[in-house]
């Protein structure tokens, strides 16, 4: 991958001038990425069992998906799914699951989201269930922004498609939320800009979490948090890359 793929070019030049030693990553597929986000997320706490789906809107309007029965520490490239708008299976012996309508509709609602990410992750996941929206106590808190939505929209599972609507349409134009007693939802534009928004909710929590279990202490304004958020426009510079050459490191296969 290029040094600026995905970021913004003007900001790299001037704090980043120097080209680097090699490339930060080798070309990857689309499956690859969307592999790899399924590893990178599951390592940093969008990990419950087999639960949760990435969904990846291609240039033609199919989509990519991790398979139903794999566990996202588990996949690969060749395990990801592409399916069309309607969720029918393209090209893969593996089943989606039965809550993708979620994601289709999201797809379908929001052209500015290639990216939707579901799971029941662990800290977000608390946060949720006590049904409270985490301060943010730190700069990585801060990454995406302060507005995080909690929606208390559940009525069962996603395979039931009003069940699915009514949770796309809450979100409205909202980039992340938390589902009151059931998990988190974020989107974004490309891989890069989902990773960044999945990983800073994820953080964010669980820092509230401790620094409330320690006793408390003084959030963020509105204000330092607006500050820091710039990042959120293009994602973390090299963060995403970092966190993929990870895992590679772990499993080279991956990307087969």
């Amino acid at each position: 991958m290029k040094k600026f793929d995905g970021l913004n070019q003007a900001m790299i030049e001037r704090f980043a001038p120097r080209p680097g030693r090699k490339a930060l990553l080798p070309e990857l597929s689309d499956k690859a990425q969307v592999a790899l986000m399924c590893r990178m997320l599951f390592r940093e706490g969008w990990n419950e069992h087999i639960a949760g789906h990435i969904t990846y809107r291609l240039d033609n309007g199919n989509i990519l998906t991790n398979p139903w029965e794999l566990a996202w520490d588990e996949l690969t490239a060749s395990d990801i799914v592409t399916i069309d708008p309607e969720g029918k299976v393209l090209d893969s012996d593996w089943n989606v699951t039965p809550a993708i309508g979620l994601h289709l509709q999201l797809h379908a609602l929001r052209p500015d989201v290639h990216v939707v990410i579901h799971n029941h992750a662990h800290w977000s996941g608390i946060w949720a269930n006590m049904q409270r929206v985490p301060p943010v106590y730190d700069q990585t808190g801060a990454h995406c922004g302060m507005a995080l939505p909690l929606y208390n929209e559940y009525q069962g599972t996603f395979e039931n498609e009003a069940t699915s609507l009514s949770a796309a349409e809450a979100l409205g134009d909202a980039k992340w939320a938390l589902l009151a007693n059931h998990g988190s939802l974020v989107v974004g534009k490309d891989l890069r800009q989902a990773h960044l928004r999945a990983i800073t909710m994820e953080w964010r929590c669980k820092r509230a979490y401790e620094v409330e279990l320690g006793g408390g202490g003084v959030p963020l304004t509105n204000e330092e948090v607006e500050k820091v958020s710039i990042t959120d426009a293009n994602g973390f510079p090299f963060c995403w890359e970092a966190m993929a050459r990870r895992e590679l490191r772990r499993d080279p296969s991956l990307i087969d």
